[in-house]
């Protein structure tokens, strides 16, 4: 998943402040090398974070940080492009795994924060497979620690080789004065893409425009939190010489955003305890998985099949190998031994006849991760779809 996420992961943005209009030259400082899996270092007086974030491989990477922009210096990465991508080196504002930047807006509601503009200029080189993108991150809640749960919206502005967004490809618009390909898919949180048909080296535009097409779909709501806007690279195969020369972003309208505080860390929901849960459901459970060697990600939908409503969930499963989950969203989930358990957050604990609710986890893997078989959802079996 990409810890950019991020799912992770995770494209190359940097946020200014509310009505800032561009970024702010600053004294020319010594660069910074960053070859650790998850180095980052501040550029711009610490307005945007820039992270090397090798995610989903264990080979080398090292980034060469201005105080504009990176660039990938080494990347002797192989990865499969039908799987997950290698990386994600990309420059940000706003929190990613309880790192924030300094004086950021965000979290926001989109409601709130008017119209996000950026502009973004880019270097490539001419081999290997890949996709520059921008990653911008979306939670129900004002969340500034671990994996965003609401979506995830990608505009690659350019990209080489096979690889493809997540999901499939569901229309085609024109914004930002191009064309470009809109492809969804749900790996736990909905994953939007909007992938430019004509390439480009730079950007300058509203990213806002983006996010309302994909809350007019259906895919996000404009009651959700902004939690971060990032740009950076998803290199499959090698990815040196990737660079962002320039990045700057401004917000319009006026932010309410919560402070940056362990108690709005700590607003994320929990577990409902309000609601008892029904005694029978009959329910059916579908399970998806995302693998790669060692680790993987994986989407539960639970839907009610009933007669009734279900107000409180708990389910039930057992891997059959060695399967551990790791991290989690849109669920509590706790493992002894193969024997998991999932329990509703206080949003979604409500599931009316006809409908269905989904969450997700990463996990790791030594020898075996076959699909669990069986669920339970409050003690009673169901069938798996």
């Amino acid at each position: 998943m990409k810890r950019r996420s991020s799912i992770a992961l995770v494209a190359a943005t940097l946020v200014a402040g509310a009505g800032a209009a561009a970024a702010i030259a600053l004294p020319a400082h010594a660069d910074t090398v960053l070859c650790d899996t998850w180095g980052t270092t501040t550029i711009q007086g610490g307005k945007y974070v820039v992270m090397n974030n090798v995610w989903g491989a264990s080979t080398a990477q090292c980034i060469n940080v201005t105080d504009t922009g990176f660039q990938v210096t080494t990347a002797d990465h192989n990865n499969s492009t039908s799987g997950a991508p290698a990386s994600y080196p990309a420059a940000y504002m706003g929190c990613h795994y309880t790192n924030c930047s300094a004086g950021s807006p965000f979290p926001a509601t989109l409601s709130s924060l008017g119209n996000v503009s950026s502009s973004a200029s880019i270097s490539v080189p001419t081999t290997g497979e890949w996709d520059a993108a921008y990653d911008i991150w979306l939670d129900p809640t004002a969340r500034t620690d671990g994996q965003n749960t609401g979506a995830e919206i990608m505009i690659w502005v350019n990209h080489l080789g096979r690889p493809q967004p997540a999901g499939s490809k569901v229309s085609t618009v024109t914004l930002a004065g191009a064309t470009w390909d809109v492809w969804y898919g749900n790996i736990g949180w909905n994953v939007v893409s909007y992938v430019r048909q004509a390439t480009a080296t730079s950007f300058n535009d509203s990213i806002t425009s983006f996010i309302d097409d994909a809350v007019s779909r259906g895919y996000a709501q404009q009651s959700w939190y902004m939690t971060s806007v990032q740009f950076g690279f998803e290199p499959w195969i090698g990815g040196a010489g990737l660079a962002v020369n320039s990045f700057s972003v401004s917000t319009g309208g006026t932010v309410t955003s919560p402070p940056l505080s362990s108690a709005s860390a700590s607003a994320s929901p929990s577990a409902s305890a309000s609601s008892p849960p029904v005694t029978e459901a009959a329910c059916s459970v579908g399970y998806a998985k995302n693998e790669w060697p060692g680790g993987f990600t994986a989407s539960v939908t639970i839907a009610n099949t009933g007669s009734s409503a279900i107000n409180g969930w708990t389910l039930g499963f057992a891997f059959p190998g060695d399967s551990t989950v790791t991290s989690f969203w849109n669920a509590d989930v706790s493992q002894s031994g193969s024997n998991v358990t999932a329990t509703d957050m206080s949003y979604n604990g409500a599931i009316a006849q006809g409908t269905s609710v989904s969450f997700g986890f990463q996990g790791t893997y030594s020898s075996g991760n076959a699909n669990p078989t069986a669920f339970t959802l409050n003690g009673s079996a169901c069938t798996v779809g």
